[in-house]
């Protein structure tokens, strides 16, 4: 019906002043509908274009106006002008003084309003059947994918694939119903013959912060594509219900989802995120599942691969799904803490992740601040030797820490959280030092060191007095000397103990060192009173029982 409703558009003169391939590409599917439709947007009816049209301003018969379908009464109207003009000039027809005369206007308001029964606003079957055919023939064209990396392959063709996948958004988008039960079995063969295919190998993030991001990402090749794909998904999911959607989101659905978090482009992980996230909220039956999944990425990364991208999008969907616990948090969750989140401070590339990550684990602390004590010593645990870059990021997000910690918390951790500070800021390392001497700066620091400030103050004179005398960079000594001045004056009876008692382990240290040198001096005089000959060894014999 469409091409010979084309075809007669154009043999009429309907179509020779007008380019319609400049606005509908070609090979698109349509119904007259939508040939009138564009027609009435690009050409208004007061327009010089309507003298164009003579055959449409025409009078249909009753019977079709109440059937609603204008492309069905057009087309019998121009077969039988068709009939009545072979070999013969055709003239105008008059209008009948018993039909209404149609106008163009009065076609297109028609042919938009087809789909709806005389005074019902309800859609007719024939409309749904319709709109269900269009569906499924633009899930057909779309279900065949395209490398873009193939030179055999046609561009225009991938053009018109794209092209097909816009308008299924918009007829998913404006459609006030959700998609039929019989749609949706190819609708999801076709999304998973899109989205899961092979990603290639991914390579091992070593020290790349998040700002280094974009300079390291590769973009996926069919993203033209994968957009618009993803953005179908997440309308779906969003519009329908979970119900009549499990039987299609599954287990292995979700599994070939988390997979896809593996590309290297991190748009397509931002949408992935989004769709998964939509998901999660919505399949309430799928949540445990969906945690186990996450969760065994994060152990395989961490024990076995070392390499993945997705791992800052996952722990930012962990972050909005531990915001929602309830308090008290249940075995489990205490469990991924300890034995997922704490373990993800030991990989080399911490530091593309380490923003999510540190805001799961304060989510935890703010839940429960009876484990800030594990949490700390946690991560103190994983600190790192000679990775640099690590420990400044791993000070920022101690000093995170410690602004979200229980007060009641301070003095068991002061010891050992003022103990690593000190062996920061004596790194070689200007950057750690400085970092670290930074973090006294912090109120919330200060007044957790001040809660133990027996124990602390030892530990922290003596770093910062070795700092002043043996460190080789002049900022690092600057700071060290804003440090002790600050010190100083929240316990100087304190301070002036410390620094007795570190003068008299030095005296003491340095009498140590004066006697073991006049032993070997001794040792050295007797060898050569010897002659540099060394004393016979004693025959031993074995006698055993």
């Amino acid at each position: 019906m469409r091409s010979f409703i084309t075809k007669t558009l154009v043999e009429k003169s309907m179509l020779h002043s007008l380019d319609f391939t400049t606005f509908i590409p070609y090979g698109t599917p349509l119904c007259f509908g939508h040939v009138l439709q564009t027609l009435h947007h690009k050409y208004q009816p007061s327009s010089p274009f309507l003298p164009l049209f003579p055959h449409i301003l025409v009078s249909l018969p009753t019977e079709h106006k109440k059937g609603g379908s204008v492309s069905r009464a057009i087309q019998g109207k121009l077969e039988k002008e068709e009939k009545g003009t072979m070999g013969a000039q055709r003239t105008t027809p008059k209008a009948s003084p018993k039909r209404n005369s149609t106008t163009l206007q009065h076609l297109f308001e028609l042919d938009s309003g087809h789909h709806f029964s005389n005074n019902t606003g309800k859609r007719s079957p024939a409309a749904f059947e319709c709109e269900d055919e269009e569906i499924l023939s633009l899930i057909s064209s779309c279900t065949f994918t395209y490398t873009f990396t193939d030179p055999s392959e046609s561009s225009s063709q991938q053009d018109l694939k794209r092209l097909k996948l816009i308008q299924l958004l918009s007829i998913i988008k404006i459609s006030p119903k959700p998609l039929h039960t019989q749609i949706l079995p190819p609708f999801f063969t076709m999304l998973s013959s899109n989205l899961f295919r092979p990603l290639p190998p991914t390579t091992p993030i070593l020290c790349v912060l998040p700002d280094d991001e974009d300079l390291t990402a590769t973009p996926a090749a069919s993203w033209p594509h994968l957009q618009i794909i993803y953005d179908i998904l997440l309308r779906v999911v969003t519009a329908m219900d979970a119900k009549v959607l499990k039987y299609h989101i599954d287990h292995s659905f979700l599994i070939n989802l988390i997979t896809l978090f593996q590309s290297e482009d991190p748009r397509e992980r931002e949408s992935l995120k989004n769709v998964f996230h939509r998901i999660y909220s919505k399949f309430t039956f799928h949540r445990s599942f969906m945690r186990k999944a996450m969760s065994d990425v994060f152990l395989q990364y961490i024990f076995e691969t070392d390499k993945h991208c997705g791992i800052g999008e996952l722990l930012e969907i962990w972050g909005t799904i531990i915001n929602g616990f309830t308090v008290p948090l249940k075995e489990e969750h205490k469990l991924f803490l300890t034995r997922v989140l704490i373990p993800l401070h030991k990989p080399k590339g911490m530091q593309a992740y380490h923003r999510q990550l540190t805001y799961c684990v304060t989510q935890f602390m703010q839940k429960e601040p009876d484990l800030s004590g594990l949490t700390v010593r946690g991560v103190l645990r994983y600190w790192p030797v000679t990775n640099c870059q690590k420990e400044v990021v791993l000070i920022g997000e101690l000093e995170e820490l410690v602004e979200n910690m229980d007060p009641e918390q301070y003095r068991k951790l002061a010891l050992p959280l003022c103990t690593q500070i000190t062996k920061c800021f004596n790194s070689w390392n200007s950057q750690v030092a400085e970092r670290a001497l930074y973090v006294w700066n912090n109120e919330q620091f200060v007044k957790m060191a001040s809660q133990a400030m027996g124990d602390v103050f030892p530990v922290l004179v003596a770093g910062m007095e070795k700092n002043l005398k043996w460190h080789w960079s002049k900022s690092v000594k600057q700071l060290t000397e804003n440090v002790r001045a600050m010190v100083e004056e929240m316990e100087p009876n304190l301070y002036s103990q410390c620094v007795e008692r570190l003068e008299s382990q030095d005296l003491r240290a340095h009498q140590e060192a004066t006697k073991r040198a006049e032993k070997w001096v001794g040792i050295e005089l007797a060898a050569t009173r010897n002659g540099g000959q060394c004393p016979p060894q004693p025959h031993w014999i074995c006698v055993s029982n």
